[in-house]
Parts: structure tokens; sequence; C-alpha cells
């Protein structure tokens, strides 16, 4: 099944930050990252079950790829997929979505 690749607010701010991050040392290498996981995301359309559940969330439909050191994670839904972060892989997952309060 085909589905529609969202990108949530708090996702997109995510990879926004990771990009002006990276960017400050090699503009280069923050567009080439930007673009691994654009390529990743939009790959899900066709295979959002490849990913594995995010232990911390306890969800069938919420799940994770690793991009590099990086969970990209997302809820799976009838019609559509919405990424709903981009976290690096050492921070403490549950305690940033509880700070921000994200949904799943």
């Amino acid at each position: 099944m085909v589905r529609e690749v969202v990108w949530s607010y708090e996702a997109a701010a995510d990879l926004k930050a990771l990009a002006e991050f990276i960017g400050k040392d090699s503009a280069f290498y923050s567009a080439a990252f930007v673009q691994e996981i654009l390529d990743v995301s939009r790959s899900l359309d066709k295979f959002a079950e490849r990913g594995r559940i995010v232990p911390e969330l306890s969800s069938p439909e919420v799940r994770e790829l690793l991009v590099r050191e990086y969970r990209l994670i997302y809820s799976i839904e009838k019609s559509r997929l919405v990424i709903l972060g981009l976290i690096h892989g050492k921070r403490d997952l549950k305690r940033l979505w509880d700070k921000e309060k994200r949904s799943n």
C-alpha cells in the first residue's frame, strides 16, 4: 500500500535544527545528510512496516528507522505516514517526548 508521507511540525523543526547544527561546520555535509534523511523518509511510502516498533512508546503504529546515529520516528496511519521526530540516538526519547508534549 502506498501512503502519503507527511512531516509533523516538530519533526520538521528537528530536521531544520540538525541542518543548522551540521551547517556550522560544513554546508556541504549538512545538505548531504538532510538529503539522506529525506530520501529515507520518502522510501517509507511503500515500506512503512520495515521499521522497528519504538521500544519506549510501545505502540505498534509508531516505528523508527536509524539514519546514521539519528532515529527517524514515524506513525503509520491508514492512508498516510507521519514523521514524528528526528532524534539523536543517545537522547532519552521518553523524557524528551514528555517534556515537549509530543504525541505519538
